[in-house]
């Protein structure tokens, strides 16, 4: 106790306190005159600017983030795709819907088939189908790809990029249903040609749809790209459908509806499957597509993706 109080006594007399109080006093003078500069120079942060700022920090963390990537960018040659098996399953693709011909018969590459707005892409496919495009048996004519990643393309809010584009030579027939770049369910998709059931022999318009209905439409003119996106909430149970012509960027054309989301990940279908119709024979068909990659956060509205 005593020694505390002689502590206590020594730091706390004057005789102590006095140096170090002069000390003080002295750094302060030095040092107040080049903070008081320091702070009038520094700008001063508008409410509006700070506000900005803060609402770029937030957009960040939602940026856009490619997921899946099928721009065939790493691609050689369509016969890369034959890297693929379920014993060997590599690359961006899956395989396997497709006729007894080889795989140049109803998939080839070229920088000429990609959309010319889109400048991260370095190439973009043709699908054919062709006279052999029968699968496992089946009487529909088929040409499709599966995504081949364990990415989460099946969970939360994402979308789902492609263009596609149509040529005179090798139209697609106007007298057949077409589905295009499908799921399974068939909760969301695009059709083109005379839908199954309808009135008329034929229809020229290219459609979005969910669920068999159709949400959207226009005439699919040859040599124009259409630019697509599914906006897709699985957890919300909600499509949306992006779109745009040539090089125009993304706008949303129809706010997200109501849908049965269902997917394992692995049953999104970029290609083509062809109803057969009755009076109506096989000619060769040709699709193209560029662009294709699936990402989540905020959507990317220019052609081709990040």
């Amino acid at each position: 106790m005593w020694l505390f109080r002689f502590g206590f006594c020594f730091f706390y007399s004057p005789r102590f306190l006095l140096p170090w109080l002069l000390l003080v006093s002295f750094a302060r003078s030095l040092y107040l005159p080049y903070l008081s500069q320091t702070v009038q120079s520094r700008p001063k942060m508008k409410s509006g600017t700070f506000l900005a700022t803060a609402l770029a920090a937030a957009t960040s963390l939602t940026e856009a983030a490619v997921i899946w990537d099928g721009r065939f960018n790493d691609f050689t040659s369509a016969a890369d795709l034959n890297k693929w098996s379920w014993s060997n399953q590599v690359g961006p693709y899956q395989y396997y819907i497709h006729g007894s011909g080889t795989v140049d018969k109803y998939i080839s590459l070229s920088p000429d088939y990609k959309n010319p707005a889109d400048t991260v892409s370095k190439q973009g496919a043709k699908f054919t189908l062709d006279s052999t495009a029968f699968w496992n048996g089946q009487n529909m004519r088929r040409i499709e790809l599966i995504p081949q990643t364990k990415a989460s393309i099946a969970s939360g809010k994402v979308y789902y990029h492609f263009s596609i584009m149509r040529k005179d030579t090798n139209a697609p027939s106007v007298n057949r249903e077409h589905q295009i770049c499908f799921f399974e369910s068939h909760f969301t998709e695009l059709k083109y040609g005379w839908i199954s059931g309808e009135q008329g022999t034929s229809n020229p318009n290219l459609q979005w749809m969910t669920g068999g209905k159709s949400q959207w439409k226009t005439e699919w003119k040859a040599g124009v790209w259409h630019n697509i996106a599914y906006e897709i909430d699985f957890g919300a149970n909600k499509v949306g459908f992006w779109h745009s012509e040539g090089a125009a960027p993304l706008k949303q054309t129809v706010a997200p509806v109501s849908a049965s989301t269902s997917s394992n990940g692995a049953d999104w279908h970029l290609g083509v499957l062809e109803l057969p119709r009755s009076g109506y024979s096989d000619t060769n068909e040709d699709f193209y597509f560029s662009g294709v990659f699936i990402e989540t956060g905020t959507i990317t509205i220019a052609i081709g993706g990040p």
